[in-house]
């Protein structure tokens, strides 16, 4: 059983998956939201295909910890993806996962045109394995 992170935006949604332990977080893919493509039958494709038991969705908070239209978006994501795919969903908070992310890329020397096409997808992983780094060290204190 794994955990899948979304990084959910405007146009794509960048997705991660956790391995088979929970500890490290790999970007699988970005899936561009269009109107006339169902992105909600990839996304139960892939919780099918990796055996997903929990999803965690990035919630862009405020840096003074409100929630603000973004944010708001992302709680009706998480409450459609529930219903959808009947698979626990849960809110990390995503505050600069992508500009971490950006800085990563940037550090690698990723060019521009190819930052654009992984970002997302590098944010979810970010959101992802922040989630397993914290859940990791809450399982070890018990």
């Amino acid at each position: 059983m794994r955990i899948m992170g979304l990084d959910v935006g405007d146009k794509t949604i960048g997705v991660a998956i956790s391995d088979a332990f929970g500890l490290t977080a790999q970007g699988i893919e970005t899936i561009r939201i269009e109107p006339h493509k169902s992105y909600w039958e990839r996304l139960y494709a892939l919780c099918k295909q990796y055996e997903v038991n929990k999803i965690v969705v990035g919630l862009p908070k405020n840096m003074n910890g409100t929630l603000g239209p973004q944010a708001e978006k992302v709680i009706k994501f998480k409450k459609k993806l529930k219903k959808r795919t009947g698979i626990l969903v849960e809110t990390w908070d995503e505050r600069l996962s992508t500009v971490a992310a950006e800085r990563t890329l940037l550090e690698a020397d990723v060019s521009r045109k190819k930052r654009k096409a992984v970002i997302d997808k590098m944010a979810a992983v970010f959101i992802l394995q922040g989630y397993l780094d914290a859940n990791h060290q809450t399982d070890k204190l018990l």
